[in-house]
């Protein structure tokens, strides 16, 4: 991982001595006022830049905000309880540019980050570099973090500015740059990042630093989305440079040191989440010395999707059942029937339906009434740590009432049109659970976030290979990993043929494979199925038009610029 933390004072320092801003805390390190022209003036000073380049993805990657930008407000989740928390995305309630808080907090995370970026690439030859293949690799990582910042920026915003030198004091005017000239940067930057990157093993302990893997999948995935901008002999040129990127990495996989597990399961056991052997691309958390950390909060996403069971009979928090009072999305009906789970291992180990006793219970009659339950059941117990006290299941359940523990069928959550009937208890996503806190009650988790893995390049080429009008080619890549990812004596009903193939079957299988890993919305957005998906697999968001597939800008920016009329707000927002 990247020791981050004695190098707090970066983005303050770009703040004071780069963007012009007033307010920063610099009372951890503090290195007697120097400016960042001296601090920046020696290699050795220099990698401060570096690591602060990589702060903000933090801000992204493993938190609620993150999640909000990226997951909500798609087919696979909805609120849980039905409630509006951060409706404006997760719903599109009144999604504008004075509302919508985790778009807005992002907007000001990600420019800062990009002018860390800008201002690392303008000063690097000024940074006393002897070893030129060291100052390459600097700027290796420089370049890919600008990559990596501008997609998030363009697929949210579109076409704003795009800045390619550092800024030092107030922006009063902006030029907006078509989406075109972002992925030129983008692919560029991407390119110099894959020649002088060195492998994961190159860094020593600092495995989560951008390597060559990271750099080449990334560059898969930016041909894919550049495609989408694409038609006629361009968005063939551009699907071609993702098939062939893709299977570069499939096919190097041992030289780039990355390689599939042998079940999904593995994959997602928090035993293989450090030096995870499937990731492209990692935001590290040190869980051994949080010392070590640059952000405290750590990785939360195990508490956006956890469903609720503390307080029910026989259960209570646990550190193997998760921290359940910051419950944020839950599966949609149509995302749990994408799987079928008696030939599907992923959906195991994706999702919770059973839950163990950890305290012993005695149903009473008041306990009876509460939960629906037949007379019969009073009396009867739920021992720890050997019967069932919850199960809720996508199935449908007969006799509830007689069963001795809580029973949830899909029928008592959702409605035969997909709509949600009772949020309360459903079916609880367990892909990023973390039993390695602290406690029951410690919210901080420190697990790596796990940006970019292997199994994306297959899905990457499959999408390429099918709007090139290959799609056996597309069936072979998919088929790779629906062959890992099948039951024991499953695997010949887990195979697809080519006349399987769509882009619908795709994104299902996307779902599938990486449901809630900070892609879904881009992935909709890419492929021209935001709307229609939203529409027709999670009707309980009404309010999702055509110009939600981009989101507003600040009014504040706008605001602050003297030509804020002319460079305008993302159409279709006030």
């Amino acid at each position: 991982m990247i020791q981050l933390n004695k190098f707090k004072l970066l983005p303050c320092l770009a703040a004071a001595f780069v963007l012009g801003l007033t307010s920063c805390d610099l009372d951890e390190y503090n290195p007697s006022g120097a400016t960042a022209n001296e601090i920046w003036s020696t290699p050795e000073g220099f990698v401060t830049n570096v690591n602060a380049a990589y702060s903000e993805q933090r801000s992204w990657y493993g938190k609620e905000d993150g999640i909000f930008m990226s997951e909500a407000g798609t087919d696979l989740w909805f609120n849980r309880d039905k409630n509006t928390y951060a409706g404006q995305l997760t719903q599109y309630a009144g999604l504008n540019s004075l509302q919508g808080n985790p778009n807005r907090a992002a907007w000001n995370l990600l420019w800062p980050a990009i002018n860390l970026c800008n201002a690392g690439i303008n000063r690097i030859d000024n940074a006393g570099f002897v070893n030129q293949d060291e100052k390459n690799k600097r700027l290796g990582e420089l370049r890919f973090l600008r990559a990596f910042y501008y997609w998030h920026v363009v697929e949210t915003w579109g076409g704003v500015m795009l800045r390619t030198e550092e800024t030092q004091g107030p922006m009063l005017t902006a030029t907006r740059s078509p989406v075109e000239a972002f992925y030129e940067l983008i692919i560029e930057d991407l390119k110099f990042a894959e020649t002088h990157l060195p492998v994961q093993s190159g860094w020593g302990n600092e495995y989560s630093r951008a390597s060559k893997k990271s750099a080449k999948g990334f560059l898969a995935r930016a041909y894919l989305t550049r495609a989408a901008y694409a038609t006629g002999g361009d968005k063939e040129t551009y699907l071609r440079l993702a098939a062939e990127k893709a299977k570069e990495v499939i096919d190097n996989k041992a030289a780039l040191e990355v390689d599939l597990y042998a079940t999904y399961a593995q994959m997602w056991d928090p035993r293989n989440n450090k030096r995870n052997k499937e990731a492209l691309y990692v935001v590290s958390n040190s869980a051994s010395n949080p010392g070590l950390n640059y952000d405290p909060s750590g990785n939360r996403l195990y508490h956006v999707f956890q469903a609720r069971y503390n307080g029910l009979p026989g259960l209570e928090l646990d550190l193997n059942y998760g921290f359940d009072n910051n419950r944020r999305l839950m599966p949609t009906l149509a995302f749990l029937d994408m799987f079928n789970e008696t030939l599907d291992a992923r959906y195991q180990a994706s999702f919770q339906e059973a839950w163990i006793a950890n305290k012993n219970f005695t149903w009473t009659a008041a306990t009876a009434d509460t939960y629906f339950k037949d007379p019969s059941v009073v009396g009867q117990q739920i021992r720890a740590g050997i019967d069932t006290a919850l199960y809720v299941t996508k199935k449908q359940l007969t006799g509830e009432r007689l069963k001795p523990y809580v029973a949830v069928d899909r029928d008592s959550v959702y409605l035969s049109d997909n709509t949600i009937r009772n949020g309360n208890l459903y079916v609880n996503f367990k892909k990023f659970q973390d039993p390695d806190r602290e406690s029951a009650n410690t919210q901080s988790g420190f697990k790596d976030v796990i940006v970019m893995r292997l199994a994306e390049m297959y899905l990457i080429a499959a999408e390429a290979e099918l709007g090139l009008g290959n799609p056996q080619g597309a069936a072979d890549y998919i088929n790779v990993l629906r062959t890992r990812a099948a039951l024991p004596g499953k695997v010949a009903e887990m195979q697809v043929s080519s006349d399987m193939i769509t882009l619908d079957f795709i994104l299902d299988e996307r779902a599938r494979e990486l449901g809630g890993e900070h892609l879904r919305w881009f992935d909709l957005k890419r492929t021209g199925k935001l709307v229609e998906r939203v529409r027709r697999l999670n009707p309980d968001i009404t309010q999702i038009q055509d110009h939600h597939v981009l989101r507003p800008i600040r009014q504040e920016e706008l605001n602050a610029l003297l030509n804020g009329e002319e460079f305008g707000q993302n159409p279709g927002y006030n």
